[in-house]
């Protein structure tokens, strides 16, 4: 199976989102990521969805029957431009502070807080960039990491 990513127009109103993650769950597929946001059309909200489908058709049927959908649209891949969030807490000490602090630099990561034995990180890009990182700092011990839901736009439209 592979990824598949939909972009979901709605109302901006209570309780969409819960519709319409319940839908996609009550049919068996998981979803990896998940992110709403407002959009430039008062009232409106773009939902990302990720999930892993053979087949998005059925999911967009049982979506566009749920009142609050405007559109729904599969992002094509090759023409997607997507971005996620990542804070990540790493281990430091005397001898590995400046190398992890050069190291995350070095990938773009901008350093938030800085403490005695650890360092906190933000990073925005796409989720291989954020995988890549995250595979840098293992060596040094996460001791947290948090990912913000992908978000996404077709880039040709």
């Amino acid at each position: 199976m592979s990824e598949r990513i939909l972009s979901v127009l709605v109302e901006d109103k209570p309780g969409v989102l819960a519709r319409i993650s319940s839908t996609i769950s009550r049919r068996g597929f998981n979803i990896n990521s998940l992110s709403v946001g407002p959009t430039n059309i008062d009232g409106r909200s773009k939902m990302t969805i990720v999930t892993e489908l053979e087949s998005v058709e059925q999911v967009k049927k049982q979506l566009n029957k749920l009142i609050n959908v405007i559109k729904i649209v599969e992002l094509d891949p090759d023409n997607t431009i997507e971005s996620e969030v990542m804070l990540m807490k790493v281990s430091i000490n005397k001898d590995s502070q400046t190398s992890v602090i050069e190291k995350a630099n070095l990938s773009g990561a901008k350093s938030v807080d800085v403490g005695q034995d650890y360092a906190v990180f933000e990073l925005t890009g796409t989720s291989k960039e954020l995988k890549k990182f995250e595979n840098l700092m293992k060596p040094f011990g996460i001791i947290e990491m948090i990912r913000g839901g992908r978000i996404a736009i077709q880039s040709n439209l």
